[in-house]
């Protein structure tokens, strides 16, 4: 019997993945109202980011001769009084570059960088589906509390340290990163 011939491949464009840095704000911005809209303000997870600092050294972007198509930041959360959570999002990507597999490399490095300080978990709201190709899983329901509110079964976890299944409870703004401006 002959084998069936392999599926053919979808050539993906070249992109660059890169720490965002300060000349970075503007675009990511753009990307961020062009994937997101302005609905995402009223987002729960907002919240969490209000008043904080991001881990600027696990934040990372993608661009491509075509400009910035992608940007992941990660927020440093204290779970029911307790660091050493991260909140990862928001994550964007271009449409025209969905489907690359962007997405994946911008959330790896990050959490890399995450695992490196020695955080515990990494904490998102989102379709699971999707993230489990990441490592991230539903939670026990009332494992973790939103400051609003949110879909359970779309709150997910990827725990980075044996420690971080002791974590549990309200998910809030560590006091040390509350930005004063």
């Amino acid at each position: 019997m002959t084998e069936p011939p392999p599926k053919p491949t979808r050539e993906i464009a070249p992109y660059e993945l890169r720490a965002a840095s300060e000349v970075d704000e503007q675009d990511i911005e753009r990307l961020y109202d062009e994937v997101f809209g302005p609905g995402r303000f009223a987002k729960t997870a907002e919240r969490l980011r209000e008043g904080n600092q991001r881990i600027e050294a696990a934040c990372f972007v993608a661009s491509d001769a075509g400009g910035l198509v992608g940007s992941v930041q990660f927020w440093p959360l204290m779970i029911g009084g307790r660091p050493g959570g991260v909140l990862l999002g928001p994550l964007g990507i271009a449409p025209r570059r969905r489907g690359d597999g962007i997405a994946f490399k911008l959330m790896e490095a990050g959490i890399a960088v995450c695992a490196e300080r020695g955080d515990l978990a990494v904490i998102l709201v989102g379709d699971e589906p999707y993230y489990a190709r990441a490592g991230f899983a539903k939670t026990e329901a009332g494992r973790f509390q939103m400051p609003g509110p949110v879909d359970e079964r779309r709150i997910l976890v990827r725990e980075l340290n044996a420690k971080a299944g002791s974590l549990n409870g309200a998910l809030s703004v560590p006091r040390a990163t509350r930005r004063t401006s």
